[in-house]
Parts: C-alpha cells; sequence; structure tokens
C-alpha cells in the first residue's frame, strides 16, 4: 500500500479563501489527501501567511500532529509532521474523512448532472478552458451530493 504525503512551500496562503487555495483543495481531494496547516508559516514585518503545508491522507494515518518549528534562519519557519505515536501527552487529530454513497445520494448525483446545462462548456473554442468548465462543473456537483464528513 502507497502512502502519500505531500509538503513544501506551495505558495497559497491557507489562512485566506482564494479561488488558487479551492483548487487545489479539489485536486488533492481527488486524492484524499487533506492540509494539516491551520497556523502561520511565514511571518514578515507587515504580514503572516501559512504558503507552506503538508497534506496527508488522513484515511491512513489515523494518528498524527503538526507543530510548528522557528528556526530564524530562514523566512518561512519549519513543520513537524509526526505519524502514529504516542500522543497522551498532547492532542491529537483523531478523525477519518469519509463520504456517503449510497442509492440516495448517487440518485442526488445523477439528478444534478441531468439537471445541469453544460452550455458553458461550449462557449469556448479553447479545449483546456472546455475541460476546466467541464471539470468545475462536475466537482461543484460531486461534492454537493458527497460532501466530506468528519467521523471519530
Amino acid at each position: 500500500m502507497l502512502h502519500f504525503i505531500i509538503c513544501g512551500d506551495i505558495n497559497i496562503n491557507y489562512l485566506n479563501k482564494s479561488e488558487n487555495k479551492n483548487q487545489l483543495d479539489t485536486l488533492l481531494l481527488s486524492y484524499n489527501l487533506t492540509s494539516t496547516i491551520n497556523f502561520m508559516t511565514r511571518v514578515q514585518n507587515t504580514s503572516a501567511t501559512a504558503v507552506d503545508n503538508i497534506f496527508v491522507d488522513v484515511s491512513q494515518f489515523e494518528s498524527y500532529m503538526v507543530t510548528p518549528i522557528i528556526n530564524s534562519m530562514s523566512d518561512h519557519d519549519a513543520q513537524l509532521l509526526i505519524i502514529g505515536t504516542d500522543y497522551s501527552h498532547v492532542p491529537i487529530h483523531k478523525f477519518k474523512t469519509i463520504r456517503k454513497i449510497n442509492k440516495h445520494t448517487v440518485s442526488d448525483f445523477v439528478d444534478k448532472l441531468r439537471c445541469e446545462s453544460w452550455d458553458t462548456i461550449s462557449n469556448s473554442e479553447n479545449i483546456n478552458d472546455m475541460f476546466n468548465s467541464f471539470l468545475n462543473i462536475y466537482l461543484r456537483i460531486f461534492y454537493s451530493s458527497f460532501p466530506l464528513k468528519k467521523s471519530n
């Protein structure tokens, strides 16, 4: 079994809502990867951002902990991800992320796909724009029919 962990300076501020953040989350969620950083990773004189991140498959790693490491050697602080250790002295993120898929949610999904006009796809001559338009519509419907739920 493969376990994926992606980390790095992604230059998308996870402290703010943005279209880039939504697009990256959508892409990574298709691989069941979820952001773990919810604290500042880059602090400068007039700004503080969370542009460094670690993405993990929380269904594969039931217990993990992420902490900042302020190193004063860079304009970015480090992050430490600890997986599968005894956390008796610190709070644990213990949850799984699931999608409820059954005959009712599938029926809802099919109905929404059927009712979608799909006109925006044919409004462009650029194949990349057409695909992106299709994918955005499809994923919007998919996520509305099968939302992620955190489960203990």
